[in-house]
């Protein structure tokens, strides 16, 4: 797909989704942080039930590391894969205070430095946090991605370099959530629905599958 046809795409989503932002509930860069490393393989709406009691009282990386392993895992057990989540809060929590003074790191290289905090997750915060322009590769701006022809990849750093070379670079952090925004809703993974899609005249995925009824 060339940058036109791209920019086509985005400015559809942009109409479509006007309001498109994070559902992540946070009111500072650490919440942000947990929030996201909360996410993984989890809905938004579930990590906020579990934040919304986490960070009435463990809202900083000092109040955080006052929890057990075992304390911040059963706090946060509903949103899957806890105990690897519980060690990788609490290390990244330690690292904060003793390696960036307390303040969450601002670029996308030093957030990956944290424990548990991959490309995806410091994405997130470098863009929603700070305001960066990033694009974060979930697993429905990956798919959406692809389907739509935005990018032919096999992966999600693929996928982030694809469509960071036909994106404007300013549109960057809106279109990350444009993507997510018509994964949940209309481009699901199992039965997208192709015919209320307002790609669906530009969608390379839609006209395989219309030639596929012919």
């Amino acid at each position: 797909m060339n940058k036109q046809k791209c920019a086509d795409v985005i400015n559809i989503l942009a109409a479509t989704y006007p309001n498109a932002d994070t559902e992540l509930n946070f009111t500072t860069n650490y919440e942000l942080l947990v929030a996201v490393m909360l996410s993984a393989q989890c809905t938004d709406k579930r990590v906020n039930l579990v934040t919304a009691e986490l960070f009435k009282e463990y809202n900083t990386p000092e109040k955080m590391l006052t929890l057990s392993s075992g304390e911040l895992e059963q706090k946060i057990k509903s949103c899957g894969l806890y105990r690897s989540k519980a060690a990788h809060i609490l290390s990244a929590s330690k690292d904060i205070l003793d390696r960036f003074n307390g303040q969450i790191p601002s670029t996308v290289k030093d957030l990956q430095t944290l424990a548990g905090v991959g490309r995806k997750t410091a994405n997130v915060v470098f863009a929603v946090g700070f305001g960066g322009d990033a694009i974060a590769v979930d697993t429905h701006v990956f798919r959406v991605s692809n389907r739509i022809g935005l990018a032919n990849a096999k992966n999600p750093l693929e996928t982030e370099k694809a469509l960071n070379r036909l994106i404007d670079q300013h549109l960057w952090g809106k279109a990350h959530h444009y993507l997510i925004h018509h994964g949940r809703n209309l481009c699901s993974a199992r039965s997208p629905k192709c015919d209320i899609c307002p790609l669906a005249d530009i969608c390379k995925y839609n006209k395989a599958q219309q030639k596929l009824k012919r």
